[in-house]
């Protein structure tokens, strides 16, 4: 009995401090007093009601535009977007903030989340990348101007994982054309010259390996899709080829399978004409 009293005294005691606060809240909004309105918007921030703290900032910034709370209204704005989770809008505020005070207080602070939220914005793959290559431009640019910061590791990290996922888009691009091979055109050529310059972009990825045996592939291919005259000459670049895999990739995850096209190649080779 004592309990259930206690509880229902807990709840109403809870129920009148929301509409409490909720009546607080409500007052500051039709408030006119932006200084009242600023302090409230801060408070808010404090205690993490995030949401109050942005109807709050939107409202004040465009009117404290060359005052001495300026740029920390402005940060404070995205910083509110950045912990609610609304990485788009904060991205926003950061980039205003930094092209407005790239000398500020908060500049250093403003690049990096200005960036990290174009990373979590960065889409999937086999999707346009503009947002990627974006974000990058950006980490690249933090990490120039601030090496030194705490941030600047994660940054470096954030960096490698964004071209990580354009290689591995190019990885998908250089699949596609060896699937198509002849199709309307030569794809097999289409597909070394992909991988090449991937390889060539982002010679430390986790794909690099798969895109020097991409090439092999699509050597031995083209190799076995010509016309007898060009066979000696394209059986010629597979060993080439694999002789490029295994020289860099000695102890490689796809050595048996160059091996394969290697012993095929060198047998046919060394039964044909030269021309």
């Amino acid at each position: 009995m004592i309990r259930n009293i206690t509880t229902k005294l807990v709840l109403l005691f809870t129920i009148a401090l929301f509409f409490s606060s909720c009546g607080e809240y409500n007052r500051i909004l039709k408030s006119t007093d932006r200084d009242l309105k600023y302090t409230y918007a801060k408070k808010y921030f404090e205690e993490k009601k995030y949401s109050r703290s942005i109807a709050l900032l939107e409202e004040l910034v465009p009117y404290m535009k060359g005052m001495a709370d300026a740029e920390e209204s402005l940060y404070l704005l995205g910083q509110s977007y950045y912990n609610s989770k609304d990485y788009l809008s904060s991205t926003q505020i950061f980039t205003t903030y930094y092209n407005t005070y790239p000398r500020g207080e908060y500049a250093e602070p403003s690049l990096y989340y200005g960036a990290y939220g174009m990373y979590l914005d960065s889409p999937d793959a086999k999707l346009d990348q503009t947002k990627t290559y974006k974000a990058i431009t950006e980490f690249q640019r933090y990490i120039e101007l601030y090496p030194q910061t705490e941030r600047a590791n994660q940054a470096k990290q954030y960096l490698f994982e964004l071209q990580e996922k354009l290689a591995y888009k190019e990885l998908l691009a250089a699949k596609l054309y060896l699937r198509l091979g002849n199709y309307m055109g030569n794809n097999y050529e289409s597909c070394v010259i992909t991988s090449r310059e991937a390889l060539k972009d982002y010679p430390y990825s986790k794909y690099a390996e798969e895109f020097q045996m991409l090439i092999l592939r699509a050597r031995y291919e083209l190799a076995e899709n010509s016309i007898r005259q060009a066979k000696a000459e394209r059986y010629r670049t597979v060993i080439d080829e694999y002789y490029n895999y295994t020289n860099s990739y000695p102890a490689g995850q796809f050595t048996k399978e160059a091996t394969k096209y290697f012993e095929e190649a060198k047998q046919i080779v060394d039964k044909l004409p030269a021309s």
